[in-house]
């Protein structure tokens, strides 16, 4: 909102991968499928699509 910043996908150096996006834990943990779940120290981060896509031209292909 006026900050400059903006939502991103990165690579690091030891070939994991980065987001930063929304928090949106509190709200999407209910509302996870059965088959998914998350660690006390994982959060659920939400980014556009058009983030998502901007990206994937930059991650090799494996």
């Amino acid at each position: 909102m006026g900050n400059g910043s903006c939502p991103d996908l990165f690579e690091l150096s030891d070939g994991r991968f980065a987001v930063i996006g929304t928090d949106m834990t509190t709200d999407l943990d209910p509302k996870l499928p059965g088959d998914a779940s998350r660690a006390d120290y994982e959060r659920i981060v939400v980014i556009t699509r058009d983030t998502l896509l901007r990206a994937r031209a930059d991650i090799a292909a494996l």
